[in-house]
């Protein structure tokens, strides 16, 4: 084979070798709401 053909084969082999790697997922981050305190009911005159 010519010096070509190996090259595009070689750069062919490592394409689909990229392509068929398994990739990373990206941990997703959840900020938590804010803490709210609920009123309370003291009674009337409180």
């Amino acid at each position: 084979m010519s010096k070509s053909i190996k090259l595009v084969l070689a750069f062919g082999l490592v394409a689909f070798a990229a392509a068929c790697a398994q990739q990373e997922e990206e941990p997703v981050y959840i900020e938590p709401e804010p803490i709210t305190v609920e009123p309370v009911y003291t009674g009337k005159y409180k």
